[in-house]
This record gives structure tokens, sequence and C-alpha cells, in this order.
């Protein structure tokens, strides 16, 4: 199949530079044969955001929003798609003609990193931002709806509290100090932390029973997912939330099944370089 006419997509963020999207997105248009098609990173900055959208055409597809971009975008759009506006993050726009339509993918990224069907009974979540949120709705979506929360400062997770009452979702916060004597016993931990932030974590685990997934993946592996496997856990490396997050934005901005084991091949290919 070859695409009618040019196509453009990319992922925005600050910093972007080392964005693996390019990477997942360009490999999917290869395999479908999207010869059309072209997916870059660009760096914006929050307030560069307003702009940027402005000046784009009728050749765009779709946008993958990073940090900062993925809360500060939901002014700036058309209209949000009821889970990315229950989560309060949208990581993917889409474009129907001029409307800019905002979705999430990394809730889907999530539930089949994880490859679980549910229930789980008792799960924990380190971190309180976007993808916090994102966690808390595919934990939902496994059935379980009071997970434990570790975060820097409970009086500071506001935006996630809200989001979570938005999804009916009943976690219980603690500080990210309680995490290393408790993790342990959880059927499935879910770290949103940025790279290096949960090694103190690491640190002091003594022990693990259920699944890690780390949703950062540099390094490779954290250190994190080493503490952990060392304790006898399973580890789902954070490059499999990325990959399936992609391939589901594939989905959405082509309208062509996502050709996983490509992108796959091409992500193990680029992290093992």
């Amino acid at each position: 199949m070859t695409a009618a006419a040019q196509r453009r997509a990319a992922v925005l963020g600050h910093p972007v530079a080392h964005s693996l999207s390019p990477v997942l997105h360009r490999a999917a248009y290869v395999a479908l044969g999207l010869d059309g098609w072209s997916y870059d990173a660009v760096d914006v900055t929050e307030d560069g955001l307003p702009a940027f959208l402005a000046g784009l055409d009728d050749s765009w597809a779709g946008l993958s929003l990073t940090m900062p971009l993925k809360q500060s975008i939901i002014p700036l759009l058309d209209h949000v798609e009821p889970l990315a506006e229950v989560v309060g993050a949208v990581n993917t726009v889409l474009f129907q003609g001029r409307t800019l339509v905002g979705a999430n993918t990394d809730v889907h990224g999530i539930v089949a990193a994880l490859g679980l069907t549910g229930p789980i009974t008792r799960a924990a979540v380190l971190g309180a931002g976007a993808t916090a949120s994102s966690t808390l709705a595919a934990l939902a979506q496994l059935r379980c709806t009071s997970p434990v929360v570790y975060v820097r400062a409970v009086a500071r997770a506001g935006a996630l509290m809200r989001a979570a009452h938005r999804m009916g979702v009943t976690p219980v916060y603690r500080t990210l100090d309680e995490a290393p004597a408790e993790i342990g016993r959880a059927e499935v931990v879910i770290s949103t932390l940025p790279p290096y932030a949960a090694d103190p974590i690491a640190e002091r685990l003594v022990a693990a029973e259920g699944v890690l997934l780390d949703v950062a993946y540099d390094p490779r592996p954290t250190a994190l997912s080493v503490a952990w496997a060392s304790v006898g856990g399973a580890v789902v490396g954070g490059e499999q939330m990325l990959l399936h997050q992609a391939a589901e934005q594939v989905r959405l901005m082509t309208g062509h099944p996502a050709p996983l084991a490509a992108m796959s091949s091409a992500l193990e290919d680029k992290l093992t370089a």
C-alpha cells in the first residue's frame, strides 16, 4: 500500500532529542508501505505550543506528546476523547481536517505491556505525574481501584487526586520513603518516576513477589529493575510500554493495524546499538 499524499507526524516535547518515537513510527511506515509519511522530533516548550499548533497545515496527520506537554495541550484542543479527559493527560493529537482531537494511548501501552487481564488486588504506583494518572486508569481496567500511590509529598499530589476522583479510583497515598519496605508485597508495581529517581528505592528494596513495570528505560535496565529481579520479582521493561503506546498511535494516525513485530525489532536494534 502507498500513501496517496504527503502526511506528516511528530513527537513534541522539551527536551525531545532523546525520544525513541521516531524510531518506532518510521519503522511502522516502512513496514506498512507508507512512502509519503514522515515523522520527526520537534523541541517545543509549553510557551511555544500555541504558536506551533497554529502553524500546522493540512499535511499533518498526528502528534505524539511527551513531557511537559501532556496536560498543557488540553485547552488548545477542539475535542478531547473521554479517556484522555478523565485521565487529564493527552499524549496523542489526531487531525480531523482542522479539528484537533486529543487522545491517550499511554493507558493502552501500560495494559498491553503488563500482559495481564486482572483482577489485581494489590498494586503500587510510584510517582504523581501525568503518567501516574494514566497508570491509575490502566489499573482500573485491570479491576484494581484501590492501589497504593507513593509520592514525594502527598500535599502536592492534587492533580493526581482529582484525576483519580474522576475515574472513580480511590488510591491510598503514601510517601516515597515508605515504598522500599512495602512495594515488594504488591502483585504489580508501576514506577512512573523519571530516570534515576527510583534509585534510592532500589537501594533499600529487600523483597519482591510480583511484576514491576518501570516506565523509564534509560539506563537499561534501570537500577530499580535490577534490584527487583535480584530479590525475586519479575520485570517488564519500560520500552514495552513505549512500544505499545506507539503502536496504538500508529493505528489511530494511519488507519492501519500497527506492524508490532517490525516496530519491536527497530526499537531493540536502537536500544542495543
